[in-house]
């Protein structure tokens, strides 16, 4: 009796009748095979595939494979998808800790390499579990072999967002592979004002020096799991920033005195702002062109706070200098440039001719007066002679 009620039970996937082996196709009416599972790292939960006629082969179906040991929460059990070819049944299950259907979620850190080499501790975070078959059969022995198909994420917390696409009011980052990333959920926008509420279009003859230029990176479609923190923010004059001058904005906690953080680790958005400046090897050109890249780390609420105290990473310094490490093409994406006109103030033509008159008349006064005196000095010999001539005239006679 309670072989049967299992096995009745075992029939039905979310109010869906189970698959037999008479539907599935010969092809795929097998052994199992380390392939039958497909697994998708997405940013916000993780999706399994299991091909499910070589569970039916192996004297199985469907509702009979368990996440993780958990057998009475609804939403970790699997859906069967008989329209897919081959027949799956599917498992979808969120990202977050605490309801991510028992899965294992484990956070190393490593020294960081490439871009990352001024950090001392990059994370990743694995999430990991296993679905496992569930045997219903009631005695001594079983000619049923157990099933188990692992599954595993890797996740990078760290990241270089250098999306600097101003005249839009939104653009995302793409980076899909077989071990998951979240890049894709962060974007960076500039914005003309404090409140974030108008975007900065940059005009054809660039901005104003000293303009404040106000930036977020942000997460969209994030899990609640992890806050946006800034590691470095720096600006390049080439878009691809390998052997390119750069200016730091800020690295960890040694900064430009003109950048002002305003929020950073405390929530799925960071911002800050700065000045426009010049870079000084464009100086002879009317037109500063330079591209701002950030460095980003996804951390943990729990930990976000450790990753912000200043003797836990390497600092460097505020200075105009080249890289040399290389960036890999799967990381920087670069779009529109930042670019500040040159402050100049030219003198109108009135003020031009008005100068040269004065200077015309300055000139003038000046040479009437060495004349003058020039003249008076003649006189004054000439009358001292004639005196003199006088004199000698009167003890003559």
């Amino acid at each position: 009796m309670v072989l049967l009620s299992l096995l009745i039970l075992g029939a039905l996937v979310k109010g869906h009748l189970a698959l037999t082996a008479t539907e599935c196709a010969t092809a795929d009416y097998r052994r199992p095979a380390y392939t039958d599972i497909s697994v998708s790292c997405g940013t916000e939960s993780i999706k399994l595939a299991i091909q499910v006629c070589p569970v039916i082969y192996t004297g199985y179906n469907e509702s009979l494979l368990i996440l993780n040991r958990i057998a009475n929460d609804p939403l970790c059990k699997g859906t069967l998808d008989a329209t897919a070819n081959p027949p799956v049944v599917r498992f979808n299950f969120p990202l977050r800790q605490l309801d991510a259907c028992g899965s294992i979620f484990r956070t190393t850190s490593a020294p960081g390499t490439g871009i990352f080499s001024d950090f001392s501790n990059i994370q990743t975070v694995n999430i990991s579990g296993v679905v496992r078959s569930f045997d219903p059969t009631v005695g001594t022995v079983t000619y049923n072999a157990e099933l188990s198909y692992y599954y595993s994420c890797a996740y990078p917390l760290e990241y270089l967002v250098n999306n600097t696409q101003v005249d839009v009011s939104s653009s995302s980052i793409a980076v899909i592979d077989n071990n998951g990333s979240f890049i894709s959920t962060l974007s960076m926008q500039l914005f003309k004002d404090i409140n974030y509420t108008t975007p900065l279009v940059i005009p054809a003859i660039g901005v104003e020096l000293r303009t404040r230029i106000y930036v977020q990176v942000i997460a969209a479609n994030l899990t609640s799991q992890y806050h946006v923190l800034l590691d470095r923010c720096y600006a390049s004059i080439s878009a691809l920033p390998t052997n390119s001058t750069f200016f730091n904005l800020f690295v960890s906690c040694s900064r430009d005195q003109f950048t002002t953080m305003l929020e950073n680790g405390n929530s799925q958005k960071a911002r800050f702002s700065f000045p426009a400046f010049r870079f000084i090897e464009q100086q002879n050109q009317t037109i500063s062109t330079y591209y701002l890249h950030c460095i980003t780390r996804l951390c943990e609420t729990s930990t976000c706070a450790q990753f912000k105290q200043c003797n836990r990473r390497r600092r460097r310094e505020i200075q105009t200098t080249t890289i040399k490490d290389g960036v890999s093409d799967t990381t920087l994406l670069t779009s529109g440039p930042i670019k500040t006109a040159a402050e100049t103030n030219p003198a109108t033509k009135d003020q031009v001719v008005s100068s040269a008159q004065k200077a015309s008349g300055n000139g003038a006064s000046v040479g009437l007066g060495i004349a003058l005196a020039v003249l008076v000095i003649v006189g004054t010999v000439a009358a001292l002679m004639a005196v003199s001539f006088y004199r000698k005239l009167r003890m003559l006679r």
